[in-house]
């Protein structure tokens, strides 16, 4: 993949950039039900909730009692977790197009950089972290 161009992702259909300031409160919770939407479309499973905190040009999302697949389940069990974390992670890699226009729809603002990490010992959570172009 070295020298090879990065995909960046769908283009927001809708990126409105003439649009004043989404209210924050209203854009947490935009962001926090599309998070869980597309946990559950593309995991099968999701989380019993999100809180998301838009601070300045970050966004941190965490959602709490992440529910996992039973063949995960099954790994854990048998001490394989880190095959777990590793498809997890592979996964949100792949998929991180589909959060960030989650996010820049509901902040009106482009993404640049996302992270996530996923604790699978209890409590059992995740957090999305997404960093937004800081020249609005």
């Amino acid at each position: 993949m070295e020298g090879q161009a990065r995909d960046p992702g769908p283009v927001d259909p809708d990126p409105r950039p003439e649009r004043a300031a989404v209210p924050q409160r209203s854009a947490e919770e935009q962001i926090c039900r599309d998070i869980l939407a597309i946990h559950l479309d593309s995991y099968g499973r999701s989380a019993s909730d999100a809180q998301a905190h838009v601070m300045d040009d970050t966004v941190i999302v965490i959602l709490d009692d992440l529910e996992l697949l039973p063949n995960e389940e099954y790994l854990i069990a048998h001490g394989r977790a880190d095959a777990v974390k590793d498809m997890r992670e592979q996964f949100q890699q792949v998929i991180k197009a589909t959060f960030s226009a989650a996010v820049e729809r509901a902040t009106g603002r482009r993404v640049v950089g996302f992270a996530s990490h996923a604790q699978l010992d209890e409590p059992r959570f995740a957090i999305e972290i997404f960093r937004l172009d800081p020249s609005r």
